[in-house]
């Protein structure tokens, strides 16, 4: 059996004597020799919680996650519960009068069963305040070990080292019966097949073995001979036909649970195995040792599934083949919606399925597993071929009954119509460690992998890449080989192939001209499909993608992995599934895959051809995939959508087109996206029109001071005072000379110091009557002294403070005299010759000044000397 084993947590530590995953959380319970328990989290390798239980050894722990607790019990003879959220203890009471070995709790019920050296097995009821509702008697010797029959959780079973085995029921003070399960030694732990189809028990024992029994007949199935030291524990795995058994020699061993072969021992150099825990649904073992606790991902998560060209699926659950069929035609379907399908049973098979590939012309399905294949009918599973093989692999749909299996390293060999061809098999000339299908017959190992004709048996070409999964399009042109980080697709050309042939051209490695690169991507492949020359996918970050000649893009994203079963024309859409086979489905239109095929190759003309022929839903999609490609003008002319229109509509720089599109929506940040383009384009009319429906004050401001439009600032201003943007509204004012204006709007805004030393300084007539509001909102606020220290400049009506103004008069002449003088010269007047001259003069003559005065001041510093 290939059975992968990965390593998800290594955690050093006391000896762990108890071990327990958690249902749903990526957590797992260990309980110390030393007294305290650890929630370990495997994904981030790091103590989640530590409780410090009691100062002597706690052998036996078991999450209760409907309620949040964990339950463990210790030689103090204690049974102690707590939240593993908020660290409470909920209750600790003295469970037996000796050390508590073992703890059970029913999946169903509010029952927790405890085993101890008391040679009792006690049945605790939580909703009853941990009442103990029934003591089992009956074992001569230490109770090491519970388990409760998944198959009828009324009764369980103990271990014991009187040497037996009894099978009890809940509410019966005897048990059903008692297994002697070893002669020599006692029992140190059971567990039950959790399939319907056996009625089996696992026992361990000090006496180095692993025990298989019916408890229906009593009978002993299998002993499994292996471990050079005490058995601590042996249990099914849920999902894969295995047991795990773990012993003091420090190893765990991995045996096929229908032969019963030795497949793997693994040691991790943490001495000796005590527990084990194992999670239903999943792939994970957790066990602890001496040192510390391992948990380990067994096997693959991806089913044993396929799908044909009709949209007939088959699955293995166990040994179980199940099939349903995708009818489609579901117009209301959406993306990623789980479709509810009902299945069918056809029938169990002899070997444990580890994948089925359906033949290239679905009629039959091939079934894989423990170094067997079978070949069926797909519809009645009618056993057609057999044999012993590592690897199998289809021919091509032209060859639709060619198949290929490796029987050794050293052994491939090919049939044709469930004959094998030749004698000797298949001239590899190295190690083979795999089988790819398709047009040509690949064989994997040494680092590479060689492709075969499949009627000569010739090598085409050996590349130095190692593929995990090789993907064939349906034309046979397109080939993917996906690696472990990297996948590349290559295209096949047979003319090359057979004119090499013929020229005498092969070396060792076969024909180079036989494939060309066409891309690679760093982007690790889990599984594919080509669709025409697309190839859809998902990958190892939960995504499905879908590749155009060297362009990826993307259909979703998922929370768990996904598996591609394959794409339906009739459809148009691609179906994929979960580890459970649960399937949902996502639309492709094979319209868009050949239109972006013949865009990537430059016909472009082609391409537009074919646009009446795309879905109006998929003219969007197109619209992006132009853009992404450069083509821009054409994006414009497919996009429906508004938004895209209006980008590209400004990035082409078509403003008339911006400027529709921004009518049609009537939002502010359009009229002002489209103003900004209009002005980097010297449009300033569009500009303005733009900003003033986005309401853009500060470009309009910026607009109109650029251009000395006195009209437009007046306008302007009226509009930021309604819209209370009294700074905008001040520099427009400004701009256009209006003092008045200016001092208003200070007024307005209660600035009224501003508005003071502004009228001082432009307007002085108005300054008296400003300074009196000054001073009269400085009594309200309290500030009688500052308004004391205030001068009030003289007016007709009263003298005020004329003595600390005596050039007041002079300045309301000079007010009169430049009553009309504009404060900035908007219109950009040109001054007169004349007034140049005088004002150059008047520049000369103050320059003399300072400079007489300068020299005054060095005299004087001499003469000080």
């Amino acid at each position: 059996m290939r059975l992968d084993v990965k390593r998800q947590l290594f955690a050093r530590s006391e000896r762990v004597k108890g071990i327990d995953f958690h249902p749903t959380e990526p957590w797992v319970l260990t309980t110390l020799y030393s007294g305290h328990c650890h929630i370990w989290s495997y994904e981030t390798q790091a103590i989640v919680k530590t409780f410090e239980l009691t100062d002597v050894p706690v052998r036996a722990g078991r999450f209760i996650a409907r309620k949040n607790w964990i339950v463990c019990g210790s030689d103090d003879f204690q049974l102690r519960v707590y939240n593993y959220n908020t660290s409470e203890k909920i209750t600790s009471f003295e469970a037996h009068p000796d050390y508590i070995r073992a703890i059970c709790v029913h999946p169903t019920q509010p029952f927790v069963l405890t085993a101890s050296d008391d040679m009792t097995i006690k049945l605790w009821d939580w909703e009853r305040g941990w009442k103990c509702v029934q003591v089992f008697e009956g074992h001569a010797h230490y109770v090491m070990g519970l388990a409760i029959n998944p198959k009828d959780t009324n009764t369980f079973a103990s271990a014991c080292l009187d040497r037996t085995v009894k099978i009890w029921s809940l509410g019966s003070a005897t048990p059903n019966f008692t297994l002697e399960a070893h002669e020599t030694k006692g029992v140190n732990h059971v567990d039950y097949y959790p399939q319907s189809d056996k009625p089996y028990l696992l026992t361990t024992s000090d006496d180095r073995t692993v025990k298989v029994w019916d408890y229906t007949t009593k009978a002993l199935i299998a002993t499994l001979e292996g471990h050079t030291s005490n058995v601590s524990f042996a249990v099914y795995h849920p999902e894969l036909p295995v047991i795990i058994s773990g012993s003091e020699d420090g190893t765990v061993k991995i045996w096929h649970a229908n032969t019963y072969r030795l497949e793997q021992s693994l040691n991790y150099g943490l001495e000796r195995a005590w527990c084990v825990s194992y999670q239903r649904g999943r792939q994970g073992v957790a066990v602890g040792f001496d040192d510390g606790a391992v948990v380990v991902k067994m096997g693959r998560e991806e089913p044993a599934v396929s799908m044909d060209a009709s949209g007939k699926i088959i699955w293995a659950k166990h040994s179980e083949i199940l099939s349903t069929v995708v009818k489609g035609g579901d117009k209301t379907l959406k993306d990623g919606e789980r479709l509810t399908l009902p299945s069918k049973d056809l029938g169990s098979t002899e070997i444990y399925p580890q994948s089925l590939l359906h033949s290239p012309n679905g009629r039959f399905v091939a079934v894989c597993g423990d170094g067997e294949y079978i070949i069926y009918t797909a519809l009645a599973l009618r056993n057609q071929a057999f044999g012993s093989a590592l690897d199998f692999a289809w021919g091509s749909k032209e060859n639709d009954k060619d198949y290929a299996i490796r029987e050794s390293g050293t052994s491939v060999k090919i049939f044709r119509n469930f004959k094998e061809v030749g004698s000797g098999g298949l001239n590899v000339g190295y190690q083979a460690d795999g089988l790819s299908g398709g047009v040509l017959l690949g064989v994997k190992g040494q680092g590479g992998v060689g492709f075969f004709d499949w009627q000569t048996g010739q090598l085409v070409r050996r590349i130095e890449v190692e593929p995990i999964n090789v993907y064939w399009s349906e034309n046979g042109e397109l080939v993917t080989l996906a690696c472990e980080d990297t996948f590349y697709v290559l295209r096949f050309s047979r003319e090359n192939y057979v004119a090499a042939l013929q020229a005498g051209e092969v070396d060792e490695d076969g024909v180079e001209a036989a494939f060309e690169v066409v891309t690679d991507i760093n982007e690790s492949v889990r599984t594919g499909q080509w669709v025409g020359d697309c190839f859809v996918y998902s990958n190892s970050t939960n995504r499905l993608n879908y590749l155009v000649g060297d362009q990826v893009y993307t259909v979703s994203h998922f929370d768990a992995p996904h598996y591609v079963l394959g794409y339906l024309p009739r459809d148009g859409r691609i179906y994929i599934c979960d580890k459970d086979v649960n399937v949902m489905s996502y639309g492709l239109s094979l319209s868009v895959v050949e239109y972006q095929t013949l865009v990537l190759r430059g016909e472009l003309e082609t391409a537009m051809s074919m646009l009446e022929d795309i879905p109006q839903d998929q003219k969007n999609k197109i619209a992006r995939f132009l853009e992404g490609q450069g083509f821009k003008e054409e994006a414009l002319d497919v996009a429906t959508d508004s938004e895209h229109r209006f980008d590209l509509s400004l990035s082409l720089g078509k403003l008339d087109v911006a400027l529709e599109l921004a009518k049609e929506v009537n939002v502010e940040h359009k009229w002002k996206t489209v103003g900004d383009a209009a002005l980097a384009a010297w449009n300033i009319k569009l500009a303005e029109d733009c900003f003033t429906h986005a309401k853009d004050l500060g470009s309009l401001l910026l607009l109109h001071s650029s251009t000395s439009n006195a009209a437009g600032l007046r306008q302007l201003a009226g509009l930021a005072e309604e819209a209370s943007a009294h700074n905008i509204a001040f520099s427009c004012l400004w701009q256009v000379g209006d003092v008045d204006g200016c001092i208003d709007v200070l007024t307005k805004t209660n600035r009224i110091p501003e508005a003071v030393l502004f009228a001082q300084t432009y307007k002085p007539s108005r300054a008296p009557l400003l300074v009196k509001s000054w001073k009269t909102s400085l009594e309200k606020d309290g500030k009688g002294r500052v308004s004391r220290i205030v001068g009030l400049p003289p007016n007709e009506e009263e003298e005020g403070d004329a003595e600390m103004f005596p050039e007041w008069d002079e300045w309301l002449k000079l007010e009169k005299e430049g009553g009309s003088v504009k404060l900035v010269d908007v219109d950009e007047e040109v001054p007169e010759a004349a007034d140049e001259s005088a004002a150059e003069a008047a520049v000369a003559e103050a320059e003399a000044e300072v400079q007489a005065e300068a020299e005054a001041e060095a005299e004087e510093a001499e003469a000080a000397e």
